[in-house]
């Protein structure tokens, strides 16, 4: 049996690590939660919102994430790959997402805004139209990654192999392209 939430408001708690399994939550708002220590298990968020909260090491296998936006949090060390990936969508704006984990996802129209994401794991992901605006994506994992029309113009510290890629159309700034010769050793001034 699921339990079911619907337009609620969630402010400044800490969750416990099975406090949320089988529930589902529609047009949800958290604000400045602690989710350190949950361990996700068959939860759904549809079209909500977590601003200013914490969700580092959280366990979130089996999670549904239908249009969720993550506004100002700490999502440090989270495997996004166990999630369900009927209807993955989510939207990343001022968040710390080091060392998080999105390979084998279909992350089509994700947009990432004035992020740090260092050491970001996005292998076998398909990042098609992903809007990466002013992130940081020092020692980020590009690999076998299709990233057709993505837009990296304002994004920096990232390197991309173009021949174990897909980047057709993809958008970077002429100070970007260091990132995708990086292999060659090239020296590029300017």
């Amino acid at each position: 049996m699921t339990d079911y939430f619907h337009d609620e408001n969630h402010f400044d708690k800490t969750y416990t690590e099975d406090e949320f399994n089988l529930k589902e939550f529609e047009v949800c708002n958290f604000t400045s939660c602690d989710f350190t220590s949950c361990n996700f298990i068959g939860v759904t968020f549809t079209d909500c919102t977590f601003t200013n909260c914490d969700f580092s090491g959280a366990r979130i296998n089996h999670v549904a994430f239908r249009s969720v936006t993550f506004i100002d949090c700490q999502v440090l060390d989270v495997n996004f790959s166990m999630c369900d990936k009927l209807i993955f969508e989510i939207h990343f704006k001022d968040c710390i997402l080091d060392f998080a984990k999105f390979y084998d996802l279909k992350m089509v129209g994700t947009s990432f805004i004035n992020c740090s994401m260092i050491a970001i794991d996005f292998m076998n992901s398909d990042l098609t139209d992903v809007l990466f605006e002013n992130c940081n994506l020092h020692k980020a994992v590009f690999h076998n990654t299709i990233a057709n029309r993505a837009d990296f113009t304002t994004s920096y510290n990232f390197s991309i192999d173009p021949e174990k890629n897909k980047i057709k159309k993809a958008s970077f700034s002429l100070a970007g392209l260091k990132g995708l010769v990086e292999k060659h050793e090239l020296v590029i001034r300017g």
